[in-house]
């Protein structure tokens, strides 16, 4: 069994739930699987997926996990009550070969948000491990261990004065939940003052680690159908958030329309609530010196803000983003498959993201053209119309 535990999945699936339950409790959502490597052949997984799928559903958080919960400053009793009732049920998710795509699978989820929302990064894990096990059987970690070990010799050349901070991103997409374990807990070990956390919840209380997360692209999403007007929906989902988070998890993920939508929404008022923002897409570079020209513009000193780069880090390049904006903004960086899954074989590039919400297309057009997932040619148009976004180049 993969999935052991309802908390082995990323916080930010938690923290939005919370907002789906006091906010959103009715809305209706579907899901869509894509696998963007060339050439692999999941077909013959199905079996193997959907055993995993249906222990996952078996699954109940227990009590420790309830009580781990309610030590977290942001949850609210209420929701920690309600995950206490909380089961995944099988009706909301189908796997099955994707017609007319050799060697591909459709994963479909859909249902209310609020029992859905959690499917996410199970799923993709299970996936990833599946896939790492019929690919690779017998295969060892001293491969993964020599480059991890590699990537802490770096780190260890690091200057002091730097302050830099790397995360664990890689739930959805490791190698396996025995290594991502080990991986944890040898960053923990030997370079303690460089590692900030994991995003994963199980691994966070298991190690005695920092949960970190806040808001990811479906709930932005999830707005476009969900708000007042569409135009009106980034800045929405960020009024919604600060109703419900009240100044607490406060990095804003820039991305869902392109940066340049991005700043157009988020005006003096989200500078100086956010704590931050999160870079997802595009060159990492130009967006966070457009972040520290924002922010200046918007009288806010950049140095009291935290810019969390996220986008197929490697150390190298989370090592070059920190020296570029040194002093000039705080930076944190979260690693994932390059953490997770850098163990000698060529990774799962996999994705599950919202296409649905109420019955309506919903979209993310972000700074890298591949990440643009929708089922609605028209929908991005539309979107991109409403944005004042230019269409990509043929």
């Amino acid at each position: 069994m993969i999935i052991q535990s309802l908390l082995d999945t990323d916080l930010y699936k938690l923290t939005m739930m919370q907002a789906v339950l006091h906010h959103f409790p009715g809305a209706q959502v579907e899901y869509k699987f894509k696998c963007r490597n060339e050439g692999v052949d999941l077909v013959p997984l199905l079996d193997e997926i959907r055993a995993e799928v249906a222990s996952l559903c078996s699954l109940r958080f227990t009590e420790d996990e309830l009580v781990y919960l309610r030590s977290l400053r942001f949850m609210k009793s209420d929701f920690v009550d309600f995950l206490g009732l909380f089961q995944f049920n099988g009706k909301y998710i189908r796997i099955d070969a994707l017609a007319g795509s050799p060697g591909q699978i459709d994963i479909t989820i859909r249902g209310p948000w609020l029992h859905t929302i959690l499917y996410e990064i199970p799923v993709l894990a299970i996936v990833s491990e599946v896939y790492s096990r019929r690919m690779h059987p017998g295969a060892g970690l001293d491969e993964g261990r020599r480059r991890l070990q590699a990537k802490i010799d770096l780190v260890r050349t690091v200057e002091q004065a730097l302050d830099f901070k790397i995360s664990d991103f890689g739930t959805r997409r490791r190698f396996s939940f025995a290594w991502h374990e080990e991986l944890v807990q040898t960053l923990k070990r030997e370079v303690p003052q460089f590692f900030a956390g994991t995003s994963n919840v199980w691994l966070a209380m298991r190690n005695n680690l920092i949960p970190l997360g806040t808001l990811g692209h479906e709930y932005m999403q999830a707005c476009q159908a969900l708000g007042p007007r569409l135009r009106d929906s980034q800045a929405f989902a960020f009024e919604m958030w600060a109703k419900e988070y009240r100044g607490d998890l406060g990095i804003a993920i820039s991305d869902t329309y392109g940066v340049d939508a991005f700043l157009r929404d988020f005006d003096m008022y989200f500078c100086k609530l956010f704590d931050g923002a999160r870079h997802d897409s595009g060159d990492p570079f130009a967006w966070g010196e457009r972040m520290i020209e924002h922010y200046r513009r918007n009288r806010v000193d950049p140095r009291t803000k935290t810019l969390i780069f996220s986008d197929q880090l490697s150390f190298p390049l989370a090592i070059e983003i920190a020296r570029r904006f040194h002093g000039r903004a705080r930076t944190s960086f979260g690693i994932g498959t390059n953490l997770t899954n850098d163990v000698g074989f060529e990774p799962l590039q996999i994705v599950i993201k919202m296409v649905e919400c109420n019955g309506q297309p919903v979209a993310k057009l972000s700074d890298s053209p591949g990440k643009t997932m929708s089922n609605d040619a028209g929908y991005l148009a539309y979107l991109r119309q409403v944005f004042g976004i230019e269409p990509p180049a043929p």
